[in-house]
């Protein structure tokens, strides 16, 4: 995907933005800020609604009591589905929004989601097969899709200097889909009881209509953003693509894995009621999308590598607090330390986004050395291959709620405690913020700080 100060292909109709250059101080300050903004807004809410859909069966299976005949290990599997199949609709979400604009694709993306909360009203109840429900919660999985076309769509809107913060926002936002539909769950279980799971369906059905009517009323598309299959082509040659890939699993596939699974772990490891386990689930979520913005506003100040590195470190720590707590059975030592691998994810989901736009920008500075670029073919490079990268990232990074599920549902069948899944999630913890190091932040050899970048100028994002 591509953006400039032009488009040899122009697209009419549909509130479509024939010119679009944030780079450009002057433009941005005299409309671009105004109409990124808004489109940012928006979008906020249709991702909001999507990440809720996607969760779904993290909440769902806090209604199925022993008449449906689904035991702990089921259940993990169940709420891991929507996560591989959000994963892999990842990739062509993000090209769809070049190929139909970022407008048209939020509606589109919105109204899909009618599809798996009608198909789980229609099944949600005790009777109905596993195969049934594993169909079902498959289908959630466009949820987790809408992620990466809002992501992509907002890069192509905002400066390089203020990616951090509109994508932390953009995501933090989406994010919060999550804790908000645990307490909506929270709230129905309280008032009527684990056996009406409809009520919640009939909350979301509505609310997908008006995220969709919100978008074709006050979002734009992007005429000069181009569909660039190339650029997807170049960004899985690209090394930085599968290392940030590696880091992104770390920090939003803990999120989304964690979030799913809470409210379970929390009822076979201390045996929580469903309402015992609502009134905590949601908790690690909020904080988690809440400090995403931060996460991206730390690293606009700090530089994206040494927020990241420093967040895979408190990481490890809180993962150790877990796995004690979880071998002394304290439940109060075990959700302090899980609240903070929540927020501490949050956080790195921030930063980790502000390095992928901020090394694409450094290898397109890189390359206009080497072959002469203007600035505006450098900053068009940069757009183009960080849009596709976000898409490649986001859908490798989302597979980590599928491995932590996995793990959790392996953990327990065969030592009954999560214990040995956190020390997995520790290990990897421990291998992220090696890599961060190794990568991003070691100068060899002692070489300046000039001579680093020079040669990878992508060391350089420990300084933006």
């Amino acid at each position: 995907m591509t953006t400039g100060t032009g488009t040899t292909a122009v697209r009419r109709g549909g509130r479509w933005i024939q010119e679009w250059d944030p780079e450009d101080e002057a433009f941005w300050e005299r409309t671009g800020r105004r109409t990124a903004n808004r489109n940012l807004l928006f979008s906020v809410l249709s991702e909001h609604i999507g990440f809720s859909i996607w969760s779904l069966w993290s909440v769902m299976v806090l209604f199925m009591g022993p008449a449906y005949h689904i035991d702990p290990a089921g259940k993990f599997f169940l709420v891991a589905m929507p996560t591989l199949v959000g994963a892999f609709v990842r990739i062509p979400y993000t090209f769809a929004v070049a190929r139909y604009g970022g407008r048209n694709w939020t509606v589109v993306s919105a109204l899909l989601l009618l599809l798996p909360t009608g198909a789980a009203w229609l099944v949600m109840e005790p009777g109905t097969s596993y195969t049934t429900f594993m169909l079902v919660g498959a289908l959630t999985g466009l949820g987790g899709g809408n992620f990466a076309s809002s992501m992509t769509n907002i890069n192509a809107f905002f400066p390089l200097r203020r990616k951090g913060w509109a994508l932390g926002l953009n995501a933090g936002g989406g994010n919060i889909g999550v804790p908000v539909i645990q307490l909506v769950t929270l709230a129905v279980i309280s008032a009527a009881g684990a056996g009406h799971p409809r009520i919640v369906l009939g909350i979301y059905i509505p609310l997908i209509v008006v995220a969709a009517t919100c978008a074709v009323l006050f979002m734009d598309n992007l005429a000069p953003m181009r569909s660039d299959t190339g650029a997807f082509r170049e960004v899985v040659r690209e090394k930085h693509t599968w290392v940030m890939a590696a880091l992104y699993v770390g920090t939003f596939g803990s999120f989304i894995g964690f979030s799913f699974a809470f409210g379970l772990v929390l009822q076979n490891q201390f045996g929580r009621t469903p309402l015992q386990a609502a009134q905590l689930t949601f908790i690690g979520p909020l904080l988690g999308s809440l400090i995403r913005p931060v996460g991206g506003l730390l690293a606009d100040r700090w530089g994206g590598a040494r927020i990241t590195f420093w967040n895979f470190v408190a990481m490890a720590v809180s993962t150790g607090v877990v796995l004690r707590a979880s071998s002394t059975g304290s439940l109060a030592v075990f959700l302090v330390g899980f609240i903070g691998l929540f927020v501490f994810s949050g956080l790195g989901n921030g930063s980790t986004y502000k390095m992928i736009p901020g090394i694409f920008q450094a290898r397109a500075r890189a390359r206009s050395l080497a072959e002469g670029l203007s600035d505006q073919q450098e900053a068009a490079w940069a757009r183009r291959l960080s849009g596709a990268a976000i898409g490649v990232i986001g859908a490798v990074g989302a597979l980590g709620g599928l491995f932590i599920n996995l793990a959790f549902r392996q953990s327990f069948l065969s030592a009954k405690s999560g214990s040995p899944a956190f020390l997995s999630f520790l290990a990897a913890y421990a291998l992220c913020f090696a890599l961060t190091w190794a990568v991003y932040l070691r100068r060899p050899g002692g070489a300046q700080t000039g001579a680093t970048e020079a040669a990878d100028p992508a060391r350089a994002l420990a300084k933006v």
